[in-house]
C-alpha cells in the first residue's frame, strides 16, 4: 500500500506559488486600481490650460461636411440613374408630361430669328479672383461666387475679405481683383444642379441657338451700375455686342431678357447707351430704336423690394429670421471662427448695387401710415384669371375684404404688432434723426466685426426704436442714420423719388437712369416692353421689428417672428406681412409701370412704345423628381418655367406682344395701380 505525503499547512501549493506576486507586479497592479477608480461616464477631466478635444467649431463643421457630403452623394446618384427614370416615374403619378418649349415651337417650325441678350440679376452671376491676399493662394481664375462655393467653408474670413467692396469708394480694395465671369457659363448655373439660365439657353439651342445669336452680358453685381462701366467697360461691351450681333444676323434687332436687378441695370444702359460722352456711351438718341425689338422683363423690381431694407437694416429677411428663431443665438455664435450676420452685413454694406433695389417713388407709391394700394388684399384660395382693367376683384371678394381687418402695408418697418396695427393718432414717436450717437461698447473683441451701429451707441439705437413706425418716405432717412458711409456712396449713383418734371437738366445725370420714375424710356415707338413675373406667392412686404435683447457686438434689431396673425388667412406670419408676388418682389413692383405709368403715351413714356403685362401663377412641382417644377413662378425657378420661356422665345422668333394674346393677368395690379395717384 503506497505511502500518502500530506503537505504541511505552513507549505505552499504549487498553485498559491504562481499567486506569490513580486513588489513590482504589486504596483501595476494597484495602478490599474487607481485607474478603475476613476469616473467613466461624463466629461473628462480637463487639465488647466488645455483645450477640450472637441468644440462647437467641430460640431459645426462636421454638420457642414455631412450637407455638403449629403448633397454630392444625391447629385452623384441622380446623375447616375438612368435619364428616363426621373421622366417615367413622373409620368407614372401626373400622366405625360409636355413637351418642352423648344421641341414644340420646332415642330411648329420656328426657327431663330433675333439675337437674344440675356442680363442676369443680382448674386445669380460667377465672380473669379484675378489678384488677392496671402490668404488666397491658389485661387487664381478660380470661382469665390457661384460654383461649389467650397471656399467659404474653407477660408471663410478670407473669402469675405475677397468678396467685400473699399467701404469709401465701392471699388476694388488695394491688392484685391474680383471680376465677372464671362461667356453662357456665368450664370447658366448657380451651383451644381441648380440652374439659372441653363433651360431657357437649351430650349433656344433647340430652334437653332448657338453662342454667336446669344449673349451672357454679366457684370460685376456688387457695383453700382455706372461703377460697372468706369472700372470693367462692361457697358461699353454690351453696346459693342449687341450692334455686332445685329449686323451679322442681317439686321435682325435683339431681344433682351433682363432678370431681377438686371432689369435696372438694362433700364440704365438704355440710359447710357443714347447720352453723349463721357457719362454716356454717344449712342445717340435713335440707338435703341435701330437695335431692340424688344425687353422682356423677368421678376423686375422696378420700384425696389421691401426685402432689401431688411436686408440693409438687419441682415435678415423672413427665412432667416424664422432660422434664428428656431436656434437662438445660432448665427450669431462663433462659426467657423465668423459671426455670421455681422460679418454679412458688414461686406454687404459695401455692395453699392444693393440700393438700387430700396422701395422709389416714397409714400406716394407704397403707402403712408394709414393708405396702400394693396389695402384689402386676401390670399388668393385659388387660380383666377383677370384681364380686366378695371375690375380687379369679384363681388365676393369686396364683401369679405369689408368684414376683415385692414393691413397697413405702408408701415414698412414697425417696431411691436401693436405699432403695426394701431391708428396713427394712436402712435407716439419721438424724432430720431436728431439723436445723439455715440461708441458705446467697452470691449474692443467685437470691433472686428462690429459695423456701423457700433458708432451709433445705445441712444442712437433706442432713438430707432422710439420713432416706431417707417414708410417708404421715411425708410431714407432710417437707412441715412444706421448706415451713413452706405447712403453717402449710394446718394452718388441712385435716387428714389417721382420727377416733378423730367426735362429739368439734373435728370440727365446716371443717377437718376435706374429709377423709371426720373427717367423717360427711349424714342422707340416699335420697341414692345414686358414685364413677366409670377404671382400667387406670399411675398415680402412690411415688417415687425424688435429691439435685440443680445449684448454688445450683435445686431441690436431683429424681426420679431413671434408676430402672427390671428388667423390661418393673416398675411401675417413670422413677423411679416406679405401680398401678392413671386417670393421676392411684389407684384407693385413688378407690375406697376407696364400696368400704368409706361401704358400708351405719359410723360415717362413719350413715344408710346407698347407694354404688355404677363403674369404666371404659381404651381409648385408635384414630386421631388419634378426638380423645381416647370409651372413654378418664384423669382428664380420662374427661369425654368414652360410657358414663360416659350413667350420669350415666340417673341425671339419674330412674334409681337399682340400674338402673343396681349396681358395675362391674375392678380388686382390694374386695380392696385389705379389707386396710385401719379401725374401723368
Amino acid at each position: 500500500m503506497p505511502l500518502i505525503r500530506r503537505k504541511k499547512a505552513t507549505e505552499p501549493s504549487e498553485s498559491s506559488a504562481s499567486d506569490v506576486k513580486t513588489p513590482s507586479e504589486e504596483e501595476d497592479d494597484d495602478n490599474k486600481k487607481k485607474q478603475q477608480k476613476k469616473p467613466t461616464s461624463g466629461k473628462a477631466q480637463k487639465k488647466p490650460g488645455i483645450r477640450p478635444k472637441w468644440s462647437c467649431v467641430d460640431n459645426c463643421c462636421w454638420f457642414v461636411g455631412c450637407i455638403c457630403m449629403a448633397w454630392w452623394i444625391l447629385l452623384f446618384l441622380y446623375n447616375a440613374m438612368p435619364s428616363y427614370l426621373p421622366q417615367y416615374v413622373t409620368e407614372a403619378i401626373t400622366g405625360p408630361l409636355p413637351d418642352p418649349p423648344g421641341v414644340k415651337l420646332r415642330k411648329e417650325g420656328l426657327k431663330a430669328k433675333h439675337p437674344v441678350v440675356f442680363v442676369p440679376g443680382i448674386v445669380t452671376a460667377g465672380l473669379e479672383l484675378w489678384e488677392g491676399h496671402q490668404c488666397a493662394e491658389g485661387l487664381f481664375r478660380k470661382r469665390l461666387w457661384g460654383g461649389t462655393f467650397g471656399e467659404v467653408y474653407k477660408r471663410p474670413l478670407c473669402w469675405v475679405e475677397h468678396m467685400s467692396l473699399n467701404n469709401e469708394t465701392g471699388l476694388d480694395p488695394p491688392g484685391i481683383r474680383v471680376r465677372p465671369v464671362s461667356g453662357l457659363v456665368a450664370a447658366d448655373y448657380f451651383a451644381p444642379g441648380y440652374f439659372v439660365w441653363a433651360v431657357m439657353i437649351a430650349n433656344l439651342a433647340r430652334i437653332g441657338y448657338e453662342e454667336k445669336t446669344m449673349y451672357m452680358a454679366s457684370y460685376d453685381w456688387r457695383l453700382s451700375f455706372q461703377n460697372t462701366e468706369v472700372r470693367d467697360q462692361t457697358l461699353s461691351r454690351m453696346k459693342t455686342n449687341i450692334e455686332l450681333m445685329v449686323a451679322t444676323n442681317g439686321g435682325n434687332k435683339a431681344v433682351i431678357i433682363p432678370h431681377s436687378m438686371g432689369v435696372l441695370y438694362f433700364l440704365h444702359f438704355m440710359k447710357w447707351v443714347e447720352a453723349p460722352a463721357p457719362m454716356g456711351g454717344g449712342g445717340g438718341p435713335d440707338w435703341c430704336a435701330k437695335h431692340i425689338k424688344a425687353v422682356m422683363n423677368i421678376g423686375g423690381p422696378f420700384l425696389g423690394v421691401p426685402k432689401a431694407v431688411a436686408g440693409l437694416f438687419s441682415a435678415e429677411a423672413r427665412d432667416i429670421a424664422v432660422a434664428r428663431a428656431i436656434a437662438p443665438g445660432f448665427l450669431e455664435n462663433d462659426i467657423f471662427s465668423l459671426q455670421t450676420l455681422q460679418h454679412v452685413m458688414k461686406m454687404s454694406r459695401t455692395w453699392d448695387s444693393t440700393m438700387s433695389m430700396i422701395p422709389k417713388g416714397g409714400d406716394t407709391i407704397w403707402g403712408d401710415l394709414d393708405w396702400s394700394p394693396e389695402e384689402g388684399y386676401i390670399p388668393s384660395k385659388g387660380r383666377q384669371r383677370n384681364n380686366d382693367i378695371k375690375n380687379g376683384n369679384q363681388d365676393g371678394i369686396e364683401n369679405d375684404v369689408s368684414q376683415r381687418k385692414s393691413v397697413k402695408y405702408g408701415r414698412i418697418i414697425s417696431f411691436g404688432k401693436d405699432v403695426a396695427e394701431a391708428h396713427s393718432s394712436d402712435i407716439g414717436r419721438i424724432e430720431f434723426r436728431d439723436a445723439v450717437k455715440g461708441c458705446s461698447v467697452a470691449n474692443n473683441t467685437c470691433r472686428d466685426v462690429w459695423t456701423e451701429y457700433h458708432e451709433m451707441g445705445y441712444g442712437g439705437i433706442k432713438a430707432v426704436a422710439e420713432y416706431k413706425v417707417y414708410t417708404a418716405g421715411s425708410i431714407l432717412d432710417l437707412l441715412n442714420f444706421v448706415a451713413p458711409k452706405m447712403m453717402e456712396r449710394g446718394s452718388a449713383h441712385f435716387s428714389y423719388g417721382i420727377a416733378d418734371n423730367l426735362d429739368d437738366p439734373k435728370y440727365e445725370h446716371y443717377k437718376y437712369w435706374s429709377n423709371p420714375l426720373e427717367t423717360k424710356l427711349p424714342n422707340a415707338p416699335e420697341m414692345e416692353i414686358f414685364s413677366m413675373y409670377g404671382v400667387g406667392i406670399p411675398t415680402e412686404r412690411a415688417y415687425v421689428y424688435k429691439l435685440s435683447p443680445a449684448a454688445e457686438c450683435y445686431i441690436p434689431f431683429q424681426i420679431d417672428t413671434s408676430a402672427d396673425g390671428e388667423d390661418e388667412d393673416s398675411c401675417l406670419r413670422d413677423g411679416v406681412y406679405t401680398v401678392d408676388g413671386d417670393e421676392t418682389v411684389p407684384v407693385l413692383s413688378a407690375g406697376f409701370m407696364c400696368a400704368k405709368a409706361w401704358r400708351g403715351k405719359t410723360r415717362f413714356n413719350p413715344s408710346g412704345s407698347r407694354t404688355y403685362i404677363r403674369e404666371y401663377y404659381h404651381s409648385p412641382p408635384s414630386n421631388l423628381l419634378e426638380g423645381r417644377g416647370t409651372q413654378s413662378g418664384a423669382h428664380v425657378d420662374i427661369m425654368g418655367n414652360f410657358a414663360l420661356i416659350e413667350d420669350l422665345m415666340r417673341v425671339a422668333a419674330g412674334a409681337t406682344g399682340e400674338e402673343l394674346g396681349g396681358d395675362q393677368v391674375y392678380s388686382d395690379i390694374f386695380k392696385w395701380s389705379d389707386k396710385i395717384n401719379l401725374p401723368l
